[in-house]
């Protein structure tokens, strides 16, 4: 594969240019949202300035939009392995995770179980909740273990049994970045015929995801996440979303996907979409598309592990200073998740962003499971400084530095 090149990369994005009123802004909010692309912001005004339309209309704008539609299907198809009727489009990852709850609810009885994690972002365990409450199932959690936040799978059998109807388990934890043994998870899960989804919100900017190798029903993803605009995603297997049995208009169409996108789509974000994946395959190898993003989000891993792997080794060498990730030999995406002692995690971000335009988020990030399991919300939740490919070694150094400084004046006014 092509050597990674940070210049290049960079050179994608507008906000990373120099303003001539301001510092730079350093950007290690990723995991919250990444920059977009310059081939994002070229797809959307493309399709705005060409003449916009709604769909199955006779004319020529309204056949570019049907295209767009199709063409956004394939290139989510090719990103993470699955068929492009299997792909729905929506509002975010929320609101799709809930439309498909809704939809299952014939699916589940009283009596039955649903199984989530304590290591998920809320978004992948309140749709399944709702849906367990509405129909009188029971609810697991899949504990955290609260040293090496990792899943304690140890009594996996007895959490999913013949009893659970579906199991929702997140690709990599957006606070603390393990990604958890699925595939594990999933056996079990397919060997009492329960249903599993998979929060890929997270993990789609961070490494290759094969929907088909997987073989999970349920996929999410946000295409804000990985370079692209503000854009739901639910891969559904066509088996399960053939059947499904979706709220929707009656006119409306009953076949897949079209039957789970309620209203007009975003279909400017859908053309910023493509744009995202166009960027994304430049920094691949290959004779297709499909290779170009894998191998693409294989160097995209490698950069960013290496840095991860920088921050970690700084952080954990400073007093006062409690790193939340898991141990050498986890599989983790570049989101490391700390707190500083007697300090405020609001407090310290305000400072990184008021003295260096520093992006750092802080808070539980709505993985407050975690948070309260943790006990970190006294303080405010995490610090989390999140990696994305167009981040330089110099701004990880810079943010050491700072963090430094910040400690001393810290120490310097006896806090």
């Amino acid at each position: 594969m092509s050597p990674f090149s940070i210049e290049s990369v960079r050179a994608n994005f507008p906000a990373l240019r120099e303003h001539p009123d301001r510092k730079p802004f350093i950007f290690f909010d990723g995991p919250g949202g990444t920059q977009m692309a310059q081939q994002t912001l070229d797809g959307m005004l493309d399709y705005i300035t060409g003449g916009m339309a709604n769909l199955h209309g006779t004319f020529a704008t309204s056949r570019a939009t049907d295209a767009l539609l199709e063409a956004g299907r394939q290139g989510i198809a090719d990103f993470v392995n699955c068929q492009p009727q299997e792909v729905a489009f929506g509002q975010n990852m929320t609101s799709l995770a809930f439309a498909i709850a809704r939809s299952l609810a014939t699916f589940i009885h009283t009596g039955d179980e649903i199984v989530v994690t304590e290591l998920d972002h809320r978004a992948n365990v309140d749709p399944w909740v709702t849906l367990a409450n509405d129909c009188g199932a029971g609810v697991r959690f899949i504990p955290v273990n609260p040293e090496t936040y990792t899943l304690e799978l140890a009594h996996l059998d007895e959490l999913i049994t013949p009893n659970t109807k579906l199991v929702a388990v997140t690709l990599s934890s957006n606070v603390v970045g393990t990604v958890p043994p699925v595939e594990q998870i999933i056996a079990r899960a397919k060997a009492v015929g329960a249903l599993v989804v998979l929060d890929a919100v997270h993990a789609t900017p961070h490494y290759p995801i094969d929907f088909q190798k997987l073989e999970a029903d349920v996929l999410f993803c946000s295409a804000y996440k990985f370079f692209g605009p503000h854009l739901g995603i639910a891969v559904v297997s066509a088996g399960l979303f053939n059947k499904l049995p979706v709220y929707k208009l009656a006119p409306a169409p009953a076949y897949i996907p079209d039957k789970l996108e309620t209203g007009t789509q975003n279909h400017e974000g859908i053309a910023g979409l493509l744009g995202a994946l166009a960027f994304i395959e430049t920094l691949g190898e290959g004779t297709t598309r499909p290779q170009r993003l894998r191998t693409a989000m294989q160097v995209i891993e490698a950069q960013e592990q290496a840095q991860a792997h920088q921050l970690e080794t700084f952080l954990r060498g400073l007093p006062r200073v409690r790193v939340y990730r898991a141990p050498a030999g986890t599989r983790k995406t570049p989101t490391v998740a700390f707190t500083l002692e007697n300090v405020n995690a609001r407090e310290a971000c305000a400072w990184f962003a008021e003295h260096y335009n520093i992006n750092i988020a802080d808070g539980h990030f709505y993985a407050s499971t975690l948070a309260e399991k943790l006990g970190i919300m006294a303080q405010g939740g995490w610090i989390r400084v999140g990696l994305a490919p167009y981040n330089t070694n110099q701004e990880i150094e810079l943010f050491q530095s700072a963090l430094l400084s910040f400690l001393e004046s810290k120490a310097s006014q006896g806090t």
